[in-house]
C-alpha cells in the first residue's frame, strides 16, 4: 500500500500556523513512507473563500519548504483539487444516498430549526435535528421540489446504538448515535458541506491516512456512516492535539499572532518555525530540540505523538529562531537579512509610502522603523488627548480590536469604511477616533498614513499592537465586561 496523506485548508483568511503544523506532520509521515502528500482546497464556503487566500496558502507552504505531490496548481491523477470544481461528483453521490434511503430532503425553515434548538437547550438535551422531514413520502418530496421549495439534503442517522471507531493515538472511542446530528450534506445552494465532500474526496483520491486536528473527533461518526453507506473502507485516523496558548486555551488570533505570513514578515526563519512546530506534541527519540526537516522525516513516528495540547510559546519560538540565526556564518546571515528586508515584494509595498516624504535615501529607516520592527514601548500618557477622556481612548482601541477580529479580508478601502462607520456609532469625529489608533500602531502622533500602515503590517501584527495598547492602559476585568456589553449594541462589518 502506498501511503497517501493530505491537508485540506479553507482559503478564507491568512494561512494559519495550525495549517502549517498539520501540513508538517502529514508531509513528514508521507515522506518517511515514500508516499504522496496531497494539497486540496476546501472551498465549499463560497461566500468567504477568496483566490488571494488560496494563493497565500501556496506561498506559505512553499516558504516553509513543504512541497506537495498533487494539488490545484500542480495537477495530479485525481483532480480537480478544489471542491468548487467537483460539484458534479458530489451530486452524483448525493443521488446514490437518496436512492438508498441513507439521506433525505429537509424543507424545514431556519425559524423552525431555531425554535427546535431553543426547546432542546431549555430541556438540556443534545441539540440535533428532530427528524421532522424523515417521514415525508416520495410523492410529497417530489411535489415540493417541483414547486421550487428550498431544501437541503440531510444524512440519516440510526436512532439507537453507537458508533465505535479506532484512533491510532487514542485507541477505541464510542459515541452514541443519540448525540449525532442528521448532518446537512447538500446545502440549498447546491454546494456540499464539508462532511460530504471530505469523505467523497478522501476516498476518490485514495487517501490512506487522515492526520487532522482533534476537533474533528466528534465528526467521525458522521463520516464513518457515510463510508458505510457507500461501502468504502475507511482510512486510518490520527487526530493530532490542537495548538494552545500559554493559558491552555485554543490558539486563536484574538490572543496570539497565528498567521504564517506574520512570522515570515517578522524575520523568523522557515527552518526555525518548522523545527518549533515539529516539537508540538512530538519529540526526537534522543529528545534533541534542534533538528532539520530531513532529520525529522528519518525519525518520525506517529506513535510518539502526545495527545496533550502542545503550547505554542512565542518566547520559545523566538529563542529557537535566535539559535538558527547565530548558527549562520556572516555571509549567510547577510543573505537572510537582504532576503527579508530588501526583497522586491516588501520594497514594492514600502516605497510608495515614503518616496514623497523623503529627501535622502537615509530618511527611509526613520520613517518606517515601526513597520519593519517593533514600535517603541508605550506609556499611558502617550494616549493623552485634549478632546478624549481615557475611557473614550480605551473604547476606541477595544472596539477596533473587536472589528479587526471579525475581518475576513484586509483591504485598505474596506478598513477605512469600517472604522469610519465605527467612529460614527461611537459618536466621535473620525480624526479624534483615529488618534489612539495612530499611537497604538506606530507609537507616534504623526506617522505614515494609518491605513497604509495597517495594510503593510497585516492583521496579526495590527491586532497584537492593539492588544498591547490595552495592556498599557491597564483596563480592569470589570471595564472589559462593560466594553464587551457596549460592543454588543454596535454593528461591526465583516
Amino acid at each position: 500500500m502506498t501511503v497517501r496523506t493530505r491537508i485540506a485548508p479553507s482559503p478564507t483568511g491568512d494561512p494559519h500556523v495550525g495549517t502549517a503544523y498539520m501540513a508538517l506532520f502529514n508531509w513528514a509521515f508521507a515522506r518517511q513512507h515514500d508516499g504522496q502528500f496531497v494539497l486540496r482546497i476546501e472551498d465549499t464556503d463560497q461566500a468567504r473563500s477568496t483566490p488571494e487566500s488560496e494563493q497565500a496558502i501556496f506561498t506559505a507552504l512553499r516558504w516553509l519548504g513543504l512541497d506537495w505531490d498533487e494539488g490545484p496548481n500542480v495537477g495530479g491523477p485525481y483532480g480537480p483539487y478544489r471542491q468548487s470544481e467537483r460539484q458534479a461528483l458530489y451530486l452524483e453521490h448525493i443521488e446514490k444516498l437518496l436512492a438508498q434511503g441513507d439521506a433525505f430532503h429537509c424543507f424545514c425553515s431556519k425559524q423552525r430549526l431555531d425554535e427546535v434548538r431553543a426547546e432542546q437547550q431549555a430541556a438540556k438535551q443534545t441539540t440535533r435535528y428532530d427528524g421532522h422531514c424523515l417521514g415525508l413520502s416520495a410523492d410529497e418530496v417530489a411535489k415540493r421540489l417541483a414547486a421550487g421549495e428550498p431544501s437541503v439534503v440531510r444524512m440519516r442517522v440510526p436512532e439507537t446504538g453507537a458508533c465505535t471507531f479506532k484512533d491510532r493515538l487514542r485507541g477505541e472511542i464510542t459515541i452514541p448515535y443519540s448525540q449525532i446530528d442528521m448532518q446537512v450534506l447538500l446545502k440549498a445552494d447546491g454546494m456540499p458541506t464539508y462532511h460530504l465532500a471530505v469523505v467523497v474526496d478522501d476516498h476518490l483520491m485514495g487517501i490512506t491516512h487522515i492526520l487532522r486536528g482533534e476537533e474533528w473527533l466528534n465528526s467521525v461518526p458522521k463520516h464513518q456512516l457515510l463510508y458505510q453507506y457507500f461501502d468504502w473502507p475507511m482510512p486510518e485516523l490520527v487526530h493530532l492535539p490542537l495548538l494552545r496558548n500559554t493559558d491552555q486555551s485554543k490558539l486563536s488570533k484574538r490572543k496570539n499572532p497565528t498567521s504564517v505570513t506574520y512570522y515570515r514578515d517578522q524575520g523568523y526563519l522557515p527552518e526555525a518555525l518548522l523545527n518549533y512546530l515539529g516539537l508540538m506534541g512530538w519529540s526526537m527519540p534522543d529528545e534533541q530540540e534542534l533538528f532539520t526537516l530531513q532529520q525529522m522525516v528519518q525519525a518520525f513516528d506517529v506513535d510518539r505523538i502526545s495527545t496533550s495540547g502542545p503550547i505554542f510559546d512565542q518566547d520559545k519560538l523566538r529563542w529557537m529562531n535566535g539559535q538558527y540565526l547565530r548558527a549562520l556564518d556572516a555571509e549567510a546571515y547577510a543573505e537572510k537579512v537582504q532576503e527579508w528586508l530588501l526583497n522586491k515584494d516588501r520594497l514594492r509595498d514600502l516605497i510608495p509610502l515614503v518616496q514623497e516624504r523623503a529627501e535622502r535615501l537615509s530618511d527611509l529607516l526613520p520613517l518606517v522603523d515601526y513597520l519593519l520592527g517593533t514600535r517603541r514601548a508605550l506609556k499611558p500618557e502617550d494616549f493623552a488627548h485634549k478632546k478624549l477622556e481615557r475611557e473614550q481612548v480605551v473604547k476606541v482601541i477595544h472596539h477596533t480590536l473587536a472589528l479587526f477580529d471579525r475581518k475576513r479580508s484586509w483591504q485598505r478601502d474596506d478598513l477605512y469604511e469600517s472604522i469610519k462607520a465605527l467612529a460614527e456609532q461611537c459618536d466621535l469625529k473620525l480624526r479624534e477616533f483615529l488618534f489612539p489608533l495612530f499611537i497604538a500602531i506606530s507609537g507616534r502622533e504623526v506617522s505614515l498614513p494609518l491605513f497604509d500602515s495597517l495594510i503593510f503590517l497585516g492583521p496579526d501584527l495590527s491586532r497584537g499592537r492593539l492588544r498591547d495598547a490595552l495592556e498599557v492602559l491597564a483596563i480592569s476585568g470589570k471595564e472589559r465586561k462593560r466594553l464587551d456589553k457596549a460592543l454588543d449594541q454596535l454593528q461591526l462589518s465583516d
